[in-house]
């Protein structure tokens, strides 16, 4: 069988089309990686010259008053407080809602809407849901609050959580499902003892995502919690939060508060950095357990 002579001549011409497009994918890699280096880089080289205990143990100071400009701990307690409300709300309505979308889709006609609402509202911006946060919660109040703020953060994880948990429940197999069903359990117990444990690791990987999302929210934070020149735990008040502190020192006249809101912005990106990390070794610690199993 003879093999004809265009097919002879196109060969060279295909080899070097797929070898442009290998160095055009792995040029654009390096740029990615070599612009994240960049980033990280120029942040580390300014943003480590205020790192120092008294950032991490005092709170804000006046201009002028002694040991000024202070630290930003009253920052840091208050967007980990946020953040732990926000899960606290965020995370059941996202997995339960996830759930209902992925395992009763066949049998009700909300499930459509409901995917399309979470759809859309995964790509509001961030300031609707402030403006809205602010209607809603603060304007009834009277005053700037922490929970607004804790409600605001949650509003954005839900769906993010919703449709990560219905894509990661939709790859476990049939199979699971009808075993189970076969073994005399009810929908319910099947749901919750063999095809979530079996995705475990997604959702995880979801939840953690959704988090690191919401850890740098800025302007949803400025129309609910406001922020605090004070360390607080009572959520019933104006609330500081990390990124609202960040910004007034980036915005701010004084070259200390400048230098520290480059320092608030190395320990979120370190954050952000940790919780990444954190997702790896959790889905590879599940993955490895369940493999065990």
């Amino acid at each position: 069988m003879t093999v004809p002579m265009t097919a002879l001549a196109s060969r060279p011409i295909a080899r070097a089309v797929s070898m442009a497009m290998y160095v055009a994918c792995a040029a654009s890699a390096a740029l990615i990686v070599g612009v994240l280096v960049l980033v990280v880089w120029y942040l580390v080289s300014i943003g480590w010259h205020s790192l120092n205990l008294a950032f991490f143990t005092q709170d804000p100071q006046p201009y002028g008053a002694w040991g000024y400009p202070g630290g930003m701990r009253n920052s840091l307690v208050g967007t980990v407080i946020l953040i732990g409300l926000a899960c606290v709300v965020g995370i059941p309505l996202g997995l339960l809602g996830g759930i209902y979308l992925s395992e009763y889709r066949g049998g009700s006609w909300l499930t459509t809407p409901v995917r399309f609402t979470a759809d859309v509202l995964a790509g509001v911006p961030s300031i609707v849901v402030g403006i809205l946060g602010y209607e809603l919660l603060v304007v009834p109040l009277g005053h700037f609050n922490g929970w607004a703020g804790a409600l605001a953060l949650a509003f954005i994880m839900v769906p993010i959580i919703m449709r990560t948990t219905e894509e990661m429940l939709r790859l476990v197999p049939n199979s699971y499902r009808e075993a189970s069903i076969a073994l005399g359990a009810t929908r319910a117990r099947t749901i919750l003892r063999v095809v979530v444990p079996a995705a475990s690791a997604s959702l995880v990987t979801g939840i953690m995502l959704a988090i690191a999302r919401v850890a740098g929210e800025t302007a949803p934070l400025l129309f609910t919690a406001l922020g605090s020149r004070f360390l607080t735990f009572d959520p019933n008040y104006p609330f500081p939060s990390l990124t609202k502190q960040i910004w007034d020192y980036a915005t701010g006249p004084y070259q200390e508060q400048k230098r520290q809101a480059w320092a608030g912005i190395l320990i979120l990106l370190v954050l952000i950095f940790a919780l990444n990390v954190g997702v790896r070794f959790t889905v590879r610690a599940l993955s490895a357990s369940r493999s065990r199993k």
